[in-house]
């Protein structure tokens, strides 16, 4: 199995650097998760869009979906065929982004994609893929994500503070790719539900994980500093996600 980092800047994006997109595969299998600012551009930079056979949109905010329609417009109006092609996401996913095209009954948007609304009960095979889902500690419903393939796993955060399902569902995988959108010592300053990446660190050093790969980091951050801060948490191997990373998972 391997992941290939489209885009890992939380909040906004910058040159160079797109918000959340990762595609992972195993064998023939393409899942995209998570369609950020910027992340439909570097994934045509591997693929033709009508290759994925599935996509996980872990929830509404826009630089984890923007570019969802992006990847409507090329399937759409593009040199493409797709119909039914599965969408794996959290519940409210669908209606927003329907509503942002105004995709109504019998609109094409309904025809290329296959919406599924997913939760912590749901585990559904792409291909070669298994995933399994859990809900984040987020404002609006999340979904973390384990994909599982070849003997290997990778579990992802998606937008997260601490608790929720996600520590459950990252026990003993080889790779957890973590959000770490806050550095220092938590304070009354720091948004509850996202992460400082020393409690990334921990997440990773409780859950028993081969790998830690930080991500969702807002362009402002010193990433050195992070990467140590979950270094001194963890104590094992910690990356911060760029676009055109590709990991062995």
């Amino acid at each position: 199995m391997k992941l290939d980092v489209l885009g890992s800047a939380g909040t906004y994006p910058i040159a160079d650097m797109p918000s959340s997109g990762y595609l992972i595969s195993a064998g023939n299998t393409r899942v995209l998760c998570d369609a950020g600012f910027g992340a439909f551009a570097e994934l045509t930079r591997r693929m033709d869009p009508d290759e994925l056979d599935a996509v996980v949109l872990s929830h509404r905010h826009p630089d984890h979906c923007a570019d969802f329609l992006a990847l409507h417009h090329a399937l759409a109006y593009g040199p493409f065929t797709v119909r039914g092609l599965p969408v794996f996401c959290a519940p409210g996913v669908a209606v927003r982004l329907a509503e942002f095209l105004g995709a109504g009954e019998g609109h094409v948007f309904f025809e290329i994609f296959d919406f599924h609304e997913v939760g912590e009960t749901n585990h559904v095979a792409v291909g070669s893929i298994d995933i399994r889902f859990a809900v984040s500690s987020h404002p609006v419903p999340t979904i973390a994500s384990r994909f599982e393939a070849e003997g290997r796993s990778l579990t992802y955060s998606a937008d997260t503070g601490p608790g929720g399902g996600f520590p459950e569902l990252a026990a003993g995988s080889n790779v957890m790719l973590c959000e770490a959108s806050l550095q220092g010592e938590r304070d009354e300053h720091h948004f509850v539900q996202h992460l400082t990446a020393a409690e990334a660190g921990g997440l990773a050093r409780r859950a028993d994980v081969d790998k830690l790969i930080l991500t969702h980091l807002p362009p402002s951050l010193d990433r050195e500093r992070s990467r140590s801060e979950a270094v001194a948490a963890f104590g094992g191997e910690v990356a911060v996600a760029s676009p055109g990373d590709v990991y062995a998972i």
